[in-house]
C-alpha cells in the first residue's frame, strides 16, 4: 500500500496537473524522438519467381524443397563448390520456396530515395532466424536452433519511368530456410551498425498448413471460404474472448465469438495479418436426455489452435481441422479435413472429460475418467465440471467442481485426477463465502478468518509449470504453490468477475474482466493493479491522440488480449471494406518483456480496422503513480510540482554473466551471401539462387551431422570444405582477378557454426541445468539516497547493513539452491548481490538428450519494487526489480555420445603393436582383427589360405619387420610343397590364442552447442544387440539372445566377447565398464552368431556387429541418458573344428591327389611316350601302306617294275648321309619285298560300272 498522502485539489486544478503531467510526458518522448529517427522495417514473403517485383507479398504454405538451383551450381566450377568432385552430389544444393523481402519505413513511408541512401552509407540488414523446437520429440531431434544470415542488396525491375543509371529501385533479399520438425520461426531484423538508425524488429513467419493452391492457381483456405469484408457488427459491442493456443507452437491462431456466424480470424503471423474465414461446417443442434441444450446458434464458442490440429466449438459439437505439414510427418501430403464429435459434456452438466490427443496429424479423443463420472468419485449426487487444467509434469487433471444439493447453495471443490492410476481425490474446497480483508494486501486462508456475506463463485483455474502457482478466479482471486494453502489477495475487487486470464508462463499474467476491465500481477507478489480503465490510461490515451497514433482512437473495442513472446498484446478492429488479405499495417513497435497484447477493433471517421497493439504496462503503471503521488508545493507566486519515487533502487544492472550458450542450449550459424563480382554490388538471381543452395546445404550438413562415428573435427562443417581448404588462397586469387565462375566468390570461412556468443546483460530466456551444474550472475544496485547504517555487532567493530535487499524465490527448493552472496560499496552507494544457482542432485533420473525435462524457476525480487521500478529507455520504460528465468532440470538437448574411432585405432594400435585393416578399406568404417593367431601375422596384404589347426597359414619367405623368424609347428609336410607366393591374412586356430587382440573402444561426449568435445569418463553398458557377416544381413537381436551374447551368466556357450572388469550391474547379468577398463576380447563361442562363418571367397571371415552402449542405471555423474548404437567390422575370424577338420580333409585329399598324380605322371611318362612314338609309326605304315596299294593297282606292275628298278638306282646314285642310311635301307628292302609278293598285273583293266551310292 502507498503511504498517505496530500488531499486531492479540486477538479479543475486536476484537470491542469493532469495536462501539465501529458505535456511533461510528452515533451520527453518527442525529445527522444527527435533524436531518433522513426524508422522501422518492413519485411514480406517471395517466391523466386517474383523476386525484384513490387508490391507482391506472397503466403507461406509451401513446405516442399525446391531443385531450381542444381543448375546454377553447375557453372561454378573450380571453385569451393565445384560439381566435378567426387564426394560432392549436385542433388543436395536444393533450395527454399520462399525469400524474405526487407526494406524499411520512415513515418510510414517507403522511400526509395532513403533506402538507396542507407544502401550507399554502408546499411546492411541481419536476419536471425530461429526455429521453434519440435513437440514430437520421438521423430525429431530437441534442439534450439538459429541462422543468422546477412541480406543481399538486389535491384527491382527496371520500369518505364526510370531514368537513372544504376538503380531507381532496390530492396534487400535473404533466403528464408524451413527445417523439418519446426512449423513456428521468428525472424529477428537488425541493422548492421551503418547508415540510417532503425529499430531493431522481431515478428513470427509461420507455415499456415491450411492452405492449398486452388486449379486456377489461386491460393484458398482449406477449412473454410475466406471473406474479404469485415462488418462493424462483427466487433462493435461484443464482449472480448480468450485466444487459446499452445504456446510458442501453434503456426496459425484462430478466433471465434462472432455473433450469429460461422465466421473466425485466422492468421499466421500472430495477428499482424488476419483473415475472415467461414468454416465448412454444418451448423448442427444434438442435445441429449442428461443434458439438453436450450438453444441454438451458428456462434463458434471456444477455438484452440494447437502445432498442426484447430479444434472449435459450435453448440454442443467438437470439430477439428488438420493442417496439411509435410515438415511435422510426411505421410500427410493431403488437404485438409474436418470430423465432427458429439460432446458428451458442456459447461452447464459435464461429468467426465474428454481429452483430445493430436500425433502425426490423427486425433483422438478419450474420456476421462476411465470407469467411472466424478461425482461417483467424490460421492456427491449431482456436480458439473467447471474448468480442467492439466499438469503434464505430474500426469493429472485439475478440475473445478461445482456440486449442489436441490436450493441449497453450491459448494465448489478442486479435484485431482491422476491419469496413470485413474484416482481422483478432493484437494481443496473453496470457502462458501468472500473473506474479509480490508486495509490488507493478502490474507492467508486458514479457516479462522472472517468472511463476507458475499458468495465465492469460481469461475477457472490457472496453473504455471515452471512456479507452480494455482489461481482459482472468479469473483476473487486464490493463489497457491502447493495446492492445499491459498492466499487470498485482497486488491482485487469481490464486485467484480473474472472473464479469462492472459498469462505469459514467465511471471506475468493480465486479468479481463466480464465488464472488460484489465488488471495486472506480478506472479509471485500480491500486489493487483488495475490497468483500465485508471487515471494512467487516460494520460497514456490523451499522449497517443496527440501524436496521432494509429494504433487508438476515441472509439475502440477490445476483441481480445494475449501474451506473445511474454508481451501482452491487445487486438482491436479492422477496416470497414478493407481486404483482410493486405490489410493497413500499424506502426507497432516491440514492447519490452512483459507487456500484454491487444487485438483491438478501432472506429474512426465511420471506417474500422482491426489492429494488433501492445498493452504498455509500465507507462500505465508509471503514469498511474506519477498521477497519484505527487507534491504541490507552493514558492512565492507560483508552485512547483515534485514526484514521488518510491523505488528502493535508481540502477539496477546485471553483471558477471557467464557466455549464453551452456545454459539456453542454443545452435547459431553464419551465413553470408557470395561475394558478387559486379561493379556495383547488386546480386543477380543466379547469385540468390546459390545464396538459397548454400543456406540449404549449411542446414542439411547440422541435420546430419549425428554419425555414431566422431569426424575428427567437431564441427558439422568440416567435411564441406576439408578438401578445398588448401586452396582457399586459390579460389580468393580468382575472384581478385574477377575470374570466379558463375561472377560469385564463395568464402569459405562465411558458412560457419558459432561457439562463443556473448551475454547481452540480462538473463537468459531460459536455464538447462544438468546433474549438479551452477549458473551465476551479479545484480548492481544503486540505493536511493542514504540507504546504508552501521550496525554494531559481535566480533566486529561496525557492521554495513543497507535497506535495498534482494529475495530470491525458488519454485522447488529440493531440487534446486540459490546461494547469495552481499557486497556493499559504500563509496559508490551501491550493493552488489553475487547470486548463484545450483542444482541439487536429487530430483531427476537420467532422460534422453531434451527429453522429459523437470520444469521449475528462480524469481530474483527486489524487495518493494513490484510495480514502483522502472528503467527509461529512448523506446519505452522497462519494468525493473523482477526476474524470472524458467530452470529446465535433467540432460540439455545439443549432447551425444560418439564412438571415438580415431582415438580407438591409436590406442588399439598402440597396446596391440599392430593394426591390420580389411583387405577392401572403407575409411568410415575401419575394421578390427579378431585376435592374433598362433603364428605371427604378416603385414596386411592380402591373401587367405584355407588351413586348420595345428597347421599355421605361412607369411612371406622374409618376415615383416616386427615380428619373428617363422617356425613351423606340427608340420610334418616339406616346405616346398606348402609354401604360397604373396602375403596373407589367414584365419586362426579356434582354441584361445596366446597372443590376442583385445578391442578398446573409447567414446567422446560431444556439445553440438558449445563445440566441446571430450572423452566420455562415465560407466557405461556395452551390449551387442545385432550383427550379421554383411551390412545387408544384419538383424536385431531379441532380449533373450542379448541376454545369452553378453551376459557373463551365460551358461549356454553363446558368449560373443568377454572382459576382465569385474565389476557388474546389480543383478550380475552385464559387464559395467568405462574409459579405464581393460577392454574387451572377441570369444564368438559355439552358439554364438559369429561362430563358424562361411568366408566369402578366398579372404578370411567378417562379421558385423551392432554394438549399443548406454550408461543408463549405472552412471552417476550426470542426467543425461547416453544411448549410442554403431556398427563394429570385425574379420580374421576363426573356423569351427568341423570345418576346419572338413577344410582340412578337402585340402588334404587335394593336395595328396595331386603329389600322387605328379608321382604317376612322372614314372609313367617315358613309357607313354615311347608306346605314343610307336603308335605313331605304326599308324603311319598303314597310312602308307594303303597308298602305294591304291598306287599299283592302278599302274600295273610293269610300272611297279620300273620304279623299282628306278628307285634302286637313285639309291645307289643318291648320296645318303651317316645318320638316316640305315633306314632307307630297311625301307627300300621292305618295299623290295611287298613287290615280289604282288600278283602280276592283268592286261587291261575294266573300271567298275557305277552303281548308286
Amino acid at each position: 500500500m502507498f503511504p498517505a498522502g496530500l488531499a486531492w485539489p479540486k477538479v479543475r486544478v486536476l484537470q491542469v496537473l493532469w495536462a501539465l503531467l501529458a505535456v511533461l510526458l510528452a515533451s520527453r518522448r518527442l525529445w527522444a524522438l527527435k533524436d531518433f529517427q522513426e524508422c522501422t522495417w518492413h519485411v514480406v514473403l517471395n517466391e523466386f519467381h517474383v523476386v525484384g517485383e513490387d508490391g507482391v507479398e506472397d503466403r507461406f504454405f509451401e513446405q516442399e524443397p525446391m531443385d531450381t538451383v542444381g543448375k546454377v551450381f553447375q557453372t561454378l566450377v573450380d571453385s569451393p563448390v565445384d560439381p566435378n568432385e567426387p564426394n560432392l552430389s549436385l542433388q543436395e544444393y536444393l533450395g527454399f520456396p520462399y525469400y524474405l523481402k526487407i526494406n524499411y519505413l520512415c513515418d510510414q513511408k517507403l522511400s526509395q530515395d532513403l533506402v538507396r541512401m542507407g544502401h550507399l552509407t554502408g546499411l546492411k540488414p541481419l536476419v536471425l532466424v530461429t526455429f521453434q523446437s519440435p513437440v514430437n520429440f520421438y521423430r525429431w531431434k530437441i534442439e534450439q536452433l538459429q541462422i543468422q544470415m546477412e541480406a543481399a542488396p538486389f535491384r527491382s525491375k527496371v520500369s518505364e519511368e526510370c531514368i537513372a543509371e544504376e538503380v531507381c529501385s532496390m530492396s534487400w533479399y535473404t533466403p528464408m530456410p524451413i527445417k523439418n520438425g519446426s512449423v513456428v520461426m521468428h525472424v529477428d531484423i537488425s541493422s548492421n551498425g551503418l547508415g540510417t538508425f532503425i529499430q531493431d524488429k522481431g515478428f513470427h513467419v509461420n507455415i499456415n498448413g491450411f492452405l492449398k493452391r486452388d486449379h486456377d492457381d489461386s491460393i484458398v483456405y482449406t477449412v473454410g471460404e475466406e471473406l474479404y469484408n469485415l462488418s462493424p457488427e462483427h466487433f462493435v459491442g461484443i464482449s472480448s474472448r480468450p485466444l487459446w493456443y499452445t504456446v510458442d507452437q501453434a503456426p496459425v491462431l484462430i478466433l471465434g465469438g462472432i455473433p450469429n456466424e460461422k465466421y473466425v480470424l485466422m492468421t499466421d503471423t500472430s495477428f499482424k495479418d488476419h483473415s475472415l474465414v467461414e468454416l465448412s461446417i454444418d451448423s448442427c443442434w444434438v442435445g441429449s436426455v442428461y443434458c439438453p441444450h436450450s438453444g441454438f446458434t451458428a456462434t463458434i464458442y471456444d477455438t484452440i489452435a494447437t502445432e498442426s490440429t484447430l479444434f472449435i466449438r459450435q453448440n454442443q459439437l467438437v470439430y477439428y481441422f488438420t493442417g496439411t505439414y509435410t515438415t511435422l510427418h510426411e505421410s500427410n501430403r493431403g488437404s485438409a479435413g474436418f470430423v465432427s464429435w458429439p460432446a458428451s459434456a458442456s459447461r452447464s452438466c459435464a461429468l467426465r472429460i474428454s481429452m483430445p490427443t493430436a500425433l502425426n496429424g490423427q486425433v483422438s479423443f478419450e474420456m476421462l475418467p476411465k470407469q467411472w463420472s466424478v461425482c461417483q468419485q467424490i460421492a456427491v449426487y449431482t456436480c458439473n465440471i467447471i474448468w480442467s487444467e492439466y499438469i503434464a509434469g505430474e500426469h493429472t487433471l485439475l478440475l473445478l467442481v461445482e456440486t449442489g444439493y436441490g436450493g441449497s447453495s453450491k459448494l465448489y471443490q478442486v479435484v485431482n485426477y491422476n491419469r496413470v492410476t485413474d484416482e481422483m481425490d478432493v484437494v481443496y474446497k473453496v470457502p462458501e463465502f468472500v473473506p474479509e480483508a480490508r486495509g490488507l494486501e493478502f490474507l492467508m486462508i486458514l479457516g479462522t478468518e472472517t468472511y463476507t456475506n458475499t458468495p465465492m463463485v469460481p469461475k477457472g483455474i490457472s496453473f504455471n509449470p515452471y512456479n507452480n502457482l494455482i489461481f482459482i478466479w472468479g469473483n476473487f482471486l486464490l493463489q497457491s504453490s502447493d495446492k492445499e494453502n491459498f492466499i487470498y489477495l485482497a486488491d482485487f475487487p469481490k464486485e467484480q468477475t473474472i472473464k479469462y486470464i492472459a498469462r505469459s508462463f514467465l511471471g506475468n499474467m493480465a486479468i479481463v474482466t466480464e465488464t472488460e476491465e484489465i488488471w495486472y500481477l506480478v506472479e509471485g507478489t500480491y500486489r493487483v493493479y488495475q490497468l483500465f480503465p485508471s487515471r494512467g490510461w487516460d494520460v497514456h490515451m490523451s499522449l497517443q491522440l496527440m501524436q496521432q497514433s494509429s494504433l487508438y482512437a476515441s472509439n475502440e473495442t477490445m476483441v481480445t488480449l494475449f501474451y506473445e513472446d511474454n508481451k501482452l498484446y491487445q487486438v482491436p478492429g479492422g477496416a470497414l471494406g478493407e481486404t483482410l488479405g493486405h490489410p493497413r499495417r500499424a506502426d507497432t513497435s516491440s514492447p519490452g518483456p512483459g507487456f500484454p497484447l491487444q487485438l483491438v477493433y478501432l472506429m474512426y471517421k465511420h471506417e474500422g480496422r482491426l489492429v494488433k497493439r501492445p498493452m504498455p504496462v509500465e507507462k500505465l503503471l508509471m503514469y498511474q503513480q506519477y498521477t497519484n503521488h505527487y507534491d504541490l508545493e507552493r514558492k512565492g507566486n507560483y508552485s512547483t510540482l515534485s514526484f514521488t519515487n518510491f523505488c528502493p533502487f535508481s540502477v539496477m544492472r546485471l553483471r558477471n554473466l557467464p557466455r549464453p550458450q551452456r545454459y539456453t542450449r542454443q545452435e547459431r550459424y553464419r551465413a553470408r551471401p557470395p561475394s558478387i563480382l559486379e561493379r556495383s554490388g547488386f546480386h543477380t538471381k543466379n547469385s540468390l539462387a546459390i545464396y538459397q543452395g548454400l543456406v540449404y546445404y549449411l542446414l542439411w550438413l547440422h541435420s546430419k551431422y549425428d554419425k555414431p562415428y566422431a569426424d575428427p573435427v567437431h564441427d558439422p562443417t568440416w567435411r564441406w570444405w576439408r578438401n578445398n581448404k588448401q586452396d582457399k588462397d586459390y579460389f580468393f586469387f580468382l575472384a581478385s582477378n574477377w575470374r570466379s565462375a558463375g561472377g560469385v566468390y564463395i568464402d569459405m570461412d562465411s558458412y560457419e557454426k558459432i561457439y562463443n556468443l556473448e551475454p547481452e546483460y540480462e538473463l537468459p530466456e531460459r536455464i538447462f541445468l544438468d546433474k549438479g551444474t551452477e549458473y551465476s550472475f551479479t545484480i548492481f544496485l544503486s540505493a536511493q539516497g542514504r540507504s546504508f547504517r552501521a550496525q554494531a555487532e559481535l566480533g566486529s567493530a561496525f557492521q554495513l547493513q543497507t535497506q535495498v535487499d534482494v529475495g530470491v524465490v525458488l519454485a522447488n527448493p529440493g531440487c534446486i539452491e540459490a546461494l547469495v552472496k552481499q557486497e556493499v560499496l559504500i563509496n559508490r552507494n551501491s550493493v552488489l548481490f553475487l547470486i548463484t544457482l545450483k542444482d541439487k542432485k536429487l530430483c531427476y533420473d537420467q532422460g534422453i538428450s531434451g527429453h522429459h525435462l523437470m520444469k521449475t524457476s528462480m524469481m530474483v525480487n527486489v524487495v518493494g519494487s513490484s510495480g514502483l521500478c522502472f528503467q527509461e529507455t529512448h523506446l519505452e520504460p522497462h519494468m525493473q526489480g523482477n526476474l524470472m528465468v524458467p530452470v529446465l532440470i535433467g540432460c540439455p538437448p545439443g549432447k551425444r555420445l560418439a564412438f571415438d574411432i580415431t582415438y580407438t585405432l591409436e590406442y588399439s594400435r598402440r597396446q596391440n603393436k599392430h593394426y591390420f585393416d580389411c583387405v577392401h578399406v572403407d575409411p568410415e568404417m575401419p575394421c578390427f582383427l579378431f585376435r592374433d593367431s598362433v603364428c605371427p601375422f604378416p603385414s596386411p596384404a592380402q591373401f587367405t589360405a584355407l588351413l586348420p589347426p595345428p597347421l599355421c597359414a605361412l607369411p612371406p619367405l622374409s618376415s615383416p619387420a616386427g615380428h619373428p623368424p617363422f617356425v613351423l609347428r606340427h608340420l610334418t609336410f616339406p616346405l616346398s610343397v606348402l609354401s604360397f607366393s604373396g602375403q596373407a591374412n589367414f584365419f586362426s586356430w579356434s582354441q584361445p590364442p596366446s597372443n590376442p587382440i583385445v578391442f578398446y573402444p573409447f567414446f567422446l561426449i560431444q556439445d553440438l552447442v558449445t563445440g566441446d568435445s571430450g572423452s566420455f569418463q562415465g560407466s557405461y553398458v556395452l551390449l551387442v544387440v545385432g550383427g550379421g557377416p554383411t551390412l545387408e544381413s544384419i538383424r536385431d537381436y531379441s532380449n533373450d539372445e542379448i541376454y545369452r551374447f553378453n551376459s557373463p551368466q551365460d551358461k549356454t556357450n553363446s558368449l560373443i566377447w568377454t572382459t576382465r572388469t569385474t565389476r557388474t550391474t546389480k543383478d550380475s547379468a552385464y559387464h559395467i565398464m568405462s574409459y579405464e577398463s581393460p577392454g574387451i576380447e572377441w570369444l564368438c563361442l559355439e552358439n554364438s552368431p559369429c561362430y563358424d562363418n562361411v568366408p566369402r571367397g578366398i579372404f578370411s571371415p567378417e562379421f558385423f556387429f551392432k554394438v549399443l552402449v548406454s550408461n543408463r542405471g549405472v552412471d552417476t555423474s550426470t542426467y543425461c541418458n547416453y544411448q549410442l548404437t554403431f556398427l563394429v567390422h570385425i574379420h580374421g575370424l576363426p573356423l569351427s573344428s568341423k570345418r576346419a577338420l572338413f577344410i582340412f580333409m578337402v585340402s588334404t585329399s587335394v593336395f595328396v591327389g595331386l603329389v600322387i598324380f605328379y608321382i604317376i605322371f612322372c614314372l609313367l611318362w617315358p613309357l607313354m611316350v615311347k608306346g605314343c612314338t610307336m603308335l605313331r609309326w605304326k599308324i603311319n605304315d598303314i597310312i602308307a601302306s594303303d597308298s602305294y596299294y591304291y598306287c599299283a593297282s592302278i599302274s600295273g606292275i610293269s610300272s611297279m617294275s620300273s620304279l623299282r628298278h628306278s628307285r634302286q638306282g637313285s639309291i645307289v646314285s643318291s648320296r645318303v648321309e651317316e645318320d638316316g642310311a640305315e633306314p632307307r635301307e630297311a625301307m627300300e628292302g621292305q618295299l623290295m619285298t611287298l613287290a615280289s609278293h604282288l600278283p602280276p598285273p592283268p592286261a587291261t583293266i575294266t573300271p567298275p560300272l557305277q552303281g548308286p551310292s
